[in-house]
C-alpha cells in the first residue's frame, strides 16, 4: 500500500520501541497577507502629492500689469466718456393763463379770466368781483384797460415762451399800462397766474401784502373761482381787507 511509516494509537504489547524522530510534529508554514486597509492607508499619502502636482499644473497664471499699463488701457474710455455731448436741457412748457387789467378808483387789478374770456355782466366770477369792490369801498364798475394778456402769445415759434418769459412780459405790460393812469395805491392781483406773473409769489402769499419792483405796493387773493369753489376762505379773505384797505381809503381822502 506504499506506506512509509505509521504509528499506532495506542501502545501495542510486545512492539519494538518506535523512533524518537519519527514521533515529531510537522506543521504547516502559516501564509503572511497584509491586510488591505493599512495598504490602503499606506498607499494613500503617495497618491496626494501626484493629485496636488496636477491642480498646481493646471492652475491659471495670474499677471500684473506693469506700471502705465493700465492708465494706458483706461484712456481710450476717459477720452470716449469726455468726448460724450452733454445732455440739452429741456426748455420749460409755457404756461397758460389769461388775465385782464381793470381800474377801480385809485386801484388797479389784474384779474385771472376763469374762461379765458372778458367778463360778461352776468358772470358769477364778475359778480363776486363787484361784491369785493364794495366791500372795500371802491366804485363796483371798474374800467376795463386794454385787452387781455393771454399767454402763450405764439402758437408757434421759436421764442422763449417759458415762465420767467412770461413774468417779464407781464411786469412790463402792467407797469406801461399803469403809467399812462393816475398814480395807483394798491395793485390788487387776484388768482395765483397773477400773483405768480406779476408779483413772482405762489399761492403762500393769498391774503398778503407785497412790494413788486416797478410796480409798487401790491395785494394778493385768492382767484374768483377758487373763492366760489371754497367759499370758506372768504372770511380770511375779508380780515385781510380791514388791514389793507387804509392804502386806497386814504389815497382818496
Amino acid at each position: 500500500m506504499q506506506v512509509a511509516s505509521w504509528l499506532p494509537r495506542v501502545e501495542l504489547p510486545f512492539a519494538a520501541p518506535s523512533r524518537p524522530e519519527l514521533l515529531v510534529a510537522f506543521e504547516p508554514e502559516a501564509e503572511v497577507v497584509a491586510p488591505p486597509a493599512v495598504q490602503a492607508k499606506v498607499s494613500a499619502p503617495a497618491a496626494a502629492p501626484a493629485a496636488s502636482a496636477v491642480v498646481a499644473r493646471e492652475r491659471p497664471r495670474i499677471e500684473v500689469p506693469k506700471p502705465g499699463t493700465a492708465s494706458k488701457a483706461s484712456e481710450p474710455v476717459a477720452e470716449q466718456t469726455s468726448a460724450a455731448p452733454a445732455p440739452r436741457e429741456r426748455p420749460m412748457p409755457p404756461p397758460r393763463f389769461a388775465l385782464q387789467l381793470l381800474r377801480a378808483g385809485s386801484c388797479a387789478l389784474l384779474v385771472e379770466l376763469p374762461t379765458g374770456e372778458p367778463f360778461q355782466s352776468r358772470d358769477p366770477a364778475y359778480l363776486l368781483l363787484k361784491d369785493l369792490l364794495r366791500a372795500a369801498g371802491l366804485p363796483d364798475a371798474p374800467q376795463i384797460i386794454g385787452e387781455p394778456v393771454r399767454w402763450p402769445l405764439l402758437v408757434r415759434g421759436n421764442m422763449d415762451q417759458g415762465p420767467q418769459a412770461a413774468l417779464d412780459f407781464v411786469q412790463s405790460f402792467i407797469g406801461a399800462r399803469l403809467e399812462e393812469q393816475e398814480p395807483c395805491a394798491c395793485l390788487w392781483l387776484i388768482g395765483l397766474p397773477a400773483i405768480r406773473f406779476a408779483g413772482d409769489a405762489d399761492a403762500e402769499a393769498y391774503n398778503r401784502e407785497l412790494q413788486v419792483e416797478e410796480l409798487g405796493a401790491a395785494w394778493a387773493l385768492p382767484g374768483l373761482e377758487l373763492l366760489m369753489d371754497e367759499p370758506e376762505r372768504k372770511r380770511e379773505l375779508w380780515q385781510a381787507m380791514q388791514r389793507v384797505r387804509r392804502r386806497w381809503l386814504e389815497a382818496s381822502a
